[in-house]
């Protein structure tokens, strides 16, 4: 299993939130410095960069959650994480 593996070589769930929080920032840098770089292409090919970039953060939160939900299960789940989990459920 891909979770497994992953949790096993030390990525946790807080890691994949903010890969996800840091593509989404990307995105907005990405459309940005493309429209800047580019003038000449027009939006079109901004937007195909911020498009393109942003298309990464719903797979780091879906990894996120998938990891967390192994974390719960294996009992390796941080304190943190923990609390929060305590808030909202």
């Amino acid at each position: 299993m891909i979770i497994k593996k992953m949790h096993d070589m030390g990525v946790r769930s807080e890691h994949a939130y903010i890969a996800a929080l840091a593509s989404i920032g990307l995105t907005v840098v990405a459309w940005a410095a493309s429209l800047n770089a580019e003038a000449g292409s027009g939006v079109a090919r901004a937007d195909r960069w911020g498009i393109f970039v942003g298309e990464w953060a719903p797979t780091f939160f879906g990894l996120g959650l998938a990891l967390s939900h192994y974390e719960q299960q294996d009992g390796t789940l941080t304190s943190g994480a923990t609390h929060e989990l305590r808030q909202t459920g």
